[in-house]
């Protein structure tokens, strides 16, 4: 069938502003049909993230995912059943490595304080939405291959999830969890901040709960969705807008409810907590992962060792909030401002005491509090707080794929694993920064950003 021209087709379905936004979001290439087989020339290959790397290296790839791995740079012949026309993607001085993997992020903003307060009843589903594809677009071009989307009130990620598989829009892979599931007045109520007579209408995602069986409803309403996991909170946050403290805000029966129903249907939970009393709840309920935690204590870490749970730090909120206050003092106010400083003072110590105890740790940002794109400032703070370059490295990769799922399709490059990878100069092993400059990223196998310098 003939494909029409996106520029048609958009100008008869969408105003002309959005679809110049649309045209905009759209790597050149992306409607082209991917070679069957590509060959890879690697100047240094970490295909397995936790072992050690390799020298030279080539790549087979077929059909978006990984066929083979050699050592050398070998051309088609070397691989039985390689076509001799095969691409080649010289990658002889660079480092590559599997694509990134983002644990926590909000793609539908960049906004907060203030301004997210605003933005979140001024602007629309149809505006969110746009901004969502711009930030899965950086967040893909910052080297970032898969995402876990931890809350989104109107569907908007859940669509975004389902086109970018789809191929209709570049994007990282997204594992998405729909609205995140809060008790009256958690951290995630919607109507935190706003008058009494705007919280019917705010409410309207029914995404708190209070009571086991309420809490049950909650998971059943998200899973109905088609979640792909659960997001709670046991714990106040930073960023609401209410003088209830950074504590446990749910009772154990209704945190264990919600973890009981989730895997269930087979959805993993992943857990906003500050609190170390609100970590515990969480670990004791059997959750997947803690997000934040940043006030472990001894009692938590055991937790973590005898659960296996994961810890996900997202160290890089700092940045967005010192970023934030520094281009507008008013940015943050009240309670929330209080809260912010005392966030900055103690980000990273509960990293500094989980590493040397053997907790396991997944790489994530809350990109949206920080901004999209950056992600990879996340790893310059890990490493400043308790972890090497390399279990950095590994927790962006075969630690995040574990977490959400997909070890079996992304984390490494081996053979069956998805085509998924990226490309620096400079070894990262010895200098995590250089994962903020991303020159080559690939993601099923398809080229969807190549800066270098020819």
């Amino acid at each position: 069938m003939r494909r029409r021209p996106l520029s048609r087709l958009s100008a008869r379905r969408l105003p002309a502003a959005l679809a110049a936004a649309v045209l905009a979001a759209l790597p050149l290439a992306a409607f082209a049909q991917n070679a069957d087989w590509t060959l890879i020339h690697a100047g240094h290959l970490l295909d397995r993230p936790g072992q050690a790397p390799r020298g030279a290296s080539t790549l087979l790839l077929r059909n978006g995912r990984v066929e083979a791995v050699r050592d050398g740079h070998l051309d088609a012949s070397a691989f039985t059943g390689a076509p001799a026309d095969a691409a080649v993607i010289d990658l002889r001085d660079r480092y590559v490595l599997p694509g990134l993997i983002d644990s926590h992020v909000h793609l539908t903003s960049d906004k907060a304080g203030v301004e997210g307060q605003l933005d979140s009843v001024a602007n629309g589903v149809a505006d969110h939405a746009y901004e969502a594809a711009v930030n899965a677009r950086k967040t893909l071009h910052a080297g970032f291959t898969t995402v876990r989307n931890l809350g989104d009130d109107d569907g908007v990620t859940l669509a975004l999830r389902d086109a970018v598989a789809a191929g209709k829009l570049p994007g990282p892979r997204i594992v998405d969890a729909g609205s995140a599931i809060s008790t009256t007045s958690g951290h995630m109520d919607p109507t935190l901040g706003f008058r009494e007579e705007l919280h019917a209408a705010l409410s309207a995602h029914g995404n708190t709960c209070d009571g086991a069986d309420d809490c049950r409803r909650a998971v059943r309403r998200q899973v109905a969705r088609g979640v792909d996991v659960i997001k709670i909170a046991t714990t106040g946050g930073v960023n609401s807008r209410i003088g209830a403290g950074l504590g446990q805000q749910m009772f154990d029966d209704e945190a264990r409810a919600i973890v009981e129903t989730a895997h269930l249907y087979r959805k993993k939970v992943a857990v906003h907590a500050h609190g170390a009393d609100g970590i515990a709840v969480a670990l004791r309920a059997g959750a997947d992962s803690i997000e934040h935690g940043t006030l472990l204590d001894r009692e938590d870490i055991a937790l973590f060792r005898k659960t296996g749970a994961y810890y996900v730090p997202t160290l890089s909120t700092v940045n967005g909030y010192k970023e934030r206050l520094a281009n507008n003092p008013q940015a943050y106010t009240g309670e929330v401002r209080a809260k912010i400083e005392w966030r900055i003072g103690i980000t990273g110590k509960s990293l500094e005491a989980a590493v040397p105890a053997g907790v396991k740790i997944a790489f994530g940002t809350d990109a949206g509090v920080s901004l999209h794109g950056r992600n990879a400032d996340e790893f310059e703070l890990m490493v400043a707080h308790g972890m090497t370059a390399p279990q950095a490295i590994q927790a962006a990769t075969v630690n995040a794929a574990d977490l959400l799922g997909l070890a079996d399709q992304v984390g490494s490059l081996e053979p069956g694993k998805r085509a998924d990878l990226i490309a620096v100069s400079g070894d990262p092993l010895q200098d995590v920064t250089v994962l903020k400059r991303v020159e080559f990223v690939m993601k099923d196998g398809k080229v969807e950003k190549d800066a270098r310098t020819r």
